[in-house]
């Protein structure tokens, strides 16, 4: 069955790729971005070409958050799935961010998220049904040094969809998490560096390292072609294909060794959070209604 598909963060990373990806399963597909009539022109163009339809949407704005929901409603003739994917990442010192630059992280990754739902729940919640994708990432379940403000962002959005899975539940709306690895994609010539450089002196040389680290990673995934972006938008599709009721709630998805770890991780979680919620009666919270 043909599912009408609202994408935030089309334009770059997995975006467009997820995009594509969907189109050639036969899903109708909004693409959502920023700016489709300047820098993110020809990227807007070649989706629409494709077969998607095109809407502005700026996560970081109520007004455009809202605009953008109804217009993809409209263009779609509804809406059975949000897939919150626009994010930005970051790179430096963690004491060098300002509160300043955590808040710019957060208005995208986690307070852009809020704004979407709280456009598309009710109209979810209306017709009891829907399903609503996460782009989180390995780093949302462990931490690794120089992204820290990015990992905040992403444990912050594990807990945001957490509580929405059980909230919504009862309504017929499903909430599922994607947990990327890191990939050869735009989203590395995007980050976010630290915006105080005052502090760079006091850690000497290690100041230099995040750079470092990051190049190293770079040459870690030009080594390693198995981890290709691909793989990932090809995880969407297969997720959105899955039976209302079946669909795994975490879904990571990379090919150089931390998967199976974090496959882990998540399996003991849900054991811990089905053995709370039967001592607290409500384990039915953690089960879709169909």
């Amino acid at each position: 069955m043909t599912k009408k598909i609202l994408i935030t963060g089309a334009s770059g990373g997995f975006g467009k790729l997820i995009v594509l990806a969907l189109l050639h399963k036969g899903q109708s597909v909004a693409a959502s971005m920023r700016d489709i009539n300047g820098k993110n022109k020809s990227i807007a163009d070649e989706l629409s070409k494709a077969g998607a339809k095109i809407i502005e949407i700026d996560v970081t704005d109520d007004t455009s958050v809202n605009n953008g929901v109804q217009k993809a409603i409209a263009d779609l003739n509804g809406l059975d799935v949000l897939i919150n994917n626009a994010g930005t990442g970051v790179l430096g010192m963690q004491e060098f961010f300002t509160p300043a630059d955590f808040q710019k992280v957060f208005d995208i990754n986690v307070f852009g998220v809020q704004r979407m739902n709280r456009a598309v729940v009710p109209y979810f919640r209306e017709k009891k049904d829907g399903l609503i994708v996460y782009t989180s990432s390995l780093l949302g379940r462990i931490a690794l040094p120089f992204y820290g403000a990015y990992q905040a962002s992403k444990w912050a959005l594990e807990a945001l969809a957490e509580n929405y899975r059980v909230e919504l539940s009862g309504f017929g709306i499903e909430n599922c998490i994607v947990e990327p690895g890191g990939y050869p994609t735009s989203f590395n010539e995007n980050l976010i560096k630290p915006s105080d450089k005052s502090r760079e002196a006091a850690y000497g040389d290690f100041a230099k390292v995040p750079e470092i680290a990051l190049q190293n990673f770079e040459n870690v995934l030009k080594n390693n072609p198995q981890q290709d972006p691909q793989k990932v938008a090809d995880a969407y599709a297969e997720l959105l294909e899955k039976p209302k009721g079946e669909k795994p709630f975490r879904t990571p998805v990379d090919f150089i060794g931390m998967a199976e770890h974090i496959k882990k991780y998540n399996e003991h979680h849900e054991q811990i959070m089905t053995g709370l919620y039967t001592n607290f009666g409500t384990q039915g919270m953690l089960s879709i209604k169909k």
